[in-house]
């Protein structure tokens, strides 16, 4: 039997108490480093914005003098991008999930599958841009309208739900869907009555996160082709249309040119992110509500 010495093991506890400590140190100077960065764009964007924010700002029309402009427009835009996104992102996605989780037999075809739409998670949204003129713009000739925007944005936020929808069913406890088929129930009416009731708050967060990340993005409409000029209130998923994103894009492009532009950009931007903490915080209420039914 090898004999410990007492000295050997606290040299060695000392140096394991000292590189803890140091990982401390290094890992509190990597969240500080985030929220000092993050601290300084939320109060730049506030100081620049903030004075530009009035009912002319919410309610006008875009304008080539920036003390006119407002955005309406992209408003109205980012909510007909949002009424179809957000449909045909959690039928397809939770369908999807239900699917592969309930219905796929295990096997080299369920995996393949699966480890694609895992992949697909991590694609560049430009790609799903380029997709989307290909398929959508160009092929089925939709043109730079709010379907054909919307469809691409689903397309970017389908593998999110998707695999957030089946982390939510593989959580349900496997006694609640025994007993279930115990007392007669088909498996649809274990799916609708058992599995997807208690799953819905973890389908809930992905889908939050998903058109959290939907509403915020840029790339994928500037490669179909989306404007951000003067364009007329969109009415519906067949009209053209502009969003907050781009808006901000564009204006910060503009700035270079006209100084007045990054005020306004950063007043978009204070728009944007207050809709996304109205749009969380309405999701997460009802999340926790249906946690506590459950």
């Amino acid at each position: 039997m090898v004999e410990v010495k007492p000295s050997v093991v606290m040299r060695k506890m000392n140096m394991r108490l000292r590189l803890n400590s140091l990982s401390k140190f290094i890992f509190l100077l990597a969240t500080l480093l985030g929220l000092v960065v993050l601290a300084v764009l939320i109060y730049r964007v506030v100081s620049e914005g903030i004075s530009w924010i009035n009912m002319d700002f919410l309610t006008g029309k875009l304008s080539t003098q920036p003390e006119r402009a407002g955005i309406m427009g992209a408003i109205l835009g980012t909510f007909w991008l949002m009424l179809v996104v957000a449909p045909v992102t959690m039928f397809l996605g939770v369908g999807t999930a239900i699917y592969l989780e309930l219905y796929a037999k295990k096997g080299r075809l369920q995996a393949l599958i699966q480890t694609n739409i895992a992949n697909l998670a991590g694609v560049p949204s430009i790609v799903y841009g380029i997709l989307g003129m290909t398929v959508f713009v160009r092929a089925l000739d939709f043109g730079n309208v709010v379907l054909a925007g919307g469809l691409t944005m689903s397309l970017l936020i389908l593998p999110i739900v998707i695999v957030a929808s089946q982390e939510a069913i593989r959580a349900v406890p496997n006694p609640l869907s025994e007993a279930s088929y115990g007392m007669g129930a088909t498996k649809w009416q274990t799916i609708k009555n058992i599995i997807l009731p208690v799953a819905l708050p973890g389908i809930l967060t992905g889908a939050i996160l998903s058109l959290s990340r939907a509403i915020g993005e840029t790339a994928p409409l500037v490669v179909i082709g989306i404007p951000a000029l003067l364009l007329p209130f969109p009415g519906g998923i067949l009209d053209k249309f502009t969003v907050l994103p781009m808006q901000i894009y564009y204006w910060t492009l503009d700035s270079s040119l006209v100084a007045e532009y990054a005020n306004l950009a950063a007043a978009t931007i204070l728009v944007l992110l207050i809709a996304l903490l109205i749009l969380n915080s309405t999701a997460i209420f009802i999340r926790n509500k249906f946690q506590k039914s459950y």
